[in-house]
């Protein structure tokens, strides 16, 4: 009986290493076809304005805060 548990886990290891290797190369084959150049990002005006406003809640959070 113990014969038959340790080869059912032999097996179960077994396929557990050739599906991981198989999902492995299956995503190496894939990748070199979905890598494209990078390219800058330009936010614009609107996003690299300031927006930093010093408003009474603020003060007063600088002040309770000991800043």
């Amino acid at each position: 009986m113990s014969e038959m548990k340790n080869k059912q886990s032999l097996d179960r290891r077994g396929f557990l290493k050739v599906a991981s290797l198989g999902s492995a190369a299956a995503a190496a084959s894939v990748a070199p076809g979905i890598v494209t150049p990078a390219q800058a990002y330009n936010p614009g005006k609107e996003e690299t304005k300031g927006r930093y406003r010093e408003t009474d809640h603020v003060k007063a959070f600088y002040r309770t805060n000991s800043y």
